[in-house]
């Protein structure tokens, strides 16, 4: 509620800004509250729905794709017809005034159309300002109505859950996800530009592959709601790094072929699809996720973000004849096929036998507790 309410903030007063610094400090507050919402989000599913929150997971990292995918068409469908018509307009009133004054008639309808723009923004800041708001709304009064001494005792319950290798799957898993989303939104970046400088495509053929991508990403995370009901997440990691690493081998050795650069961008966003929300999912099956583990997998999805795809600019501006993006998926997938298998070897290490006798003994107080007897008595 209260990174929804910061977003809030944020987009109210970015139509306003008309300094640097002051729009500079409106984004960082917006880029936080995304942030804490990431966190939040994936630990408020677990905590509601523990050993079932695989569809819910699912479906909560679908509603990120689905926003994504949706939100840049209408954007720009909205403010490319009113572009358009505030062009219309600006051409109207230049053939309307005398060849005397060309200066003044350009300057009139600039300024026509940058009022027209600006009313444009600033309900559109608005509109989506006053929607997250209202959902801020609602979950601060969920959560005014839903506290109790129950999820306390969950809470105390699962003290003794750790895995015996809990931090080293915690940081492995921080490896995986900075490895898959960095992965993700490299390839998504410069997809456009590698169709357009190695595959010698048209601009719109570009873009058009470019939305194979990120259309199939969002229609796997659809369909993965329904697979998680019938799947175990790890099934799910499973099928989706072997079809990465299909998919990544045939684009960084047969990306030259139109059709394998087709299918092989389609199959590679399918598979990347249900990683990340499978990821937490299946973590959770064999120790706590706590605020803190979650935020370490939101981080190295975030520096992932940051950092893979500035590398691979970096690199694919001082090599010009090598496809970096595409050996960049590979090694990726690489990695994470690596990766899987030693984490699910740590995860079902079975626990020492110290903290069994702890949470049996747990058990038992609470037994007794509930029945009225002390231990004599019993």
């Amino acid at each position: 509620a209260l990174s929804m309410f910061g977003t809030t903030v944020g987009l109210y007063g970015i139509p306003w800004c008309e300094k640097s610094l002051l729009l500079t400090a409106l984004m960082s507050v917006i880029g936080a509250s995304m942030g804490i919402l990431d966190t939040g989000g994936n630990v408020l599913a677990l905590n509601t729905w523990g050993e079932e929150a695989g569809p819910h997971m699912q479906a909560l990292h679908f509603s990120f794709a689905a926003g994504a995918f949706v939100a840049p068409i209408l954007a720009k469908m909205a403010l490319g017809g009113s572009e358009s018509k505030d062009l219309l307009a600006a051409e109207r009133t230049n053939q309307s005034v005398p060849r005397s004054v060309p200066a003044a008639s350009a300057a009139s309808a600039m300024s026509v159309l940058k009022q027209h723009l600006r009313a444009d923004f600033l309900w559109s800041y608005i509109v989506i300002g006053t929607y997250l708001l209202l959902v801020s709304f609602f979950f601060f009064v969920l959560y005014s109505r839903g506290r109790s001494a129950r999820d306390k005792s969950k809470a105390s319950l699962q003290k003794c859950m750790f895995a015996k290798y809990h931090y080293t799957l915690i940081f492995l898993l921080f490896i995986f996800f900075l490895c898959y989303v960095g992965a993700e939104v490299t390839y998504g970046s410069y997809i456009f530009t590698y169709a357009k400088v190695f595959a010698e495509m048209k601009e719109n053929e570009a873009a058009a592959l470019n939305s194979v991508f990120w259309g199939a990403f969002a229609a796997c995370r659809g369909v993965a709601i329904f697979c998680a009901t019938c799947l175990y997440p790890g099934t799910m990691i499973l099928l989706s790094i072997v079809g990465s690493a299909i998919s990544s081998s045939c684009l960084a050795f047969l990306a030259r072929y139109p059709a394998s650069l087709w299918a092989g961008t389609a199959v590679y966003g399918a598979s990347m699809a249900t990683i990340f929300p499978s990821g937490i999912s299946w973590i959770e099956q064999y120790t706590v996720v706590e605020g803190k583990s979650a935020s370490l997998f939101v981080i190295g999805a975030a520096l992932g973000e940051m950092c893979i795809p500035a590398v691979v600019g970096y690199l694919q501006g001082r090599f010009h004849r090598v496809p970096v993006v595409m050996y960049t998926a590979l090694v990726t997938s690489a990695m994470t096929i690596l990766l899987f298998p030693l984490m699910y070897k740590l995860a079902n290490c079975p626990r020492d036998g110290g903290l069994k006798e702890v949470s049996e003994s747990e058990d038992r107080k609470a037994l007794l507790s509930n029945s009225g007897l002390n231990e004599d008595e019993e």
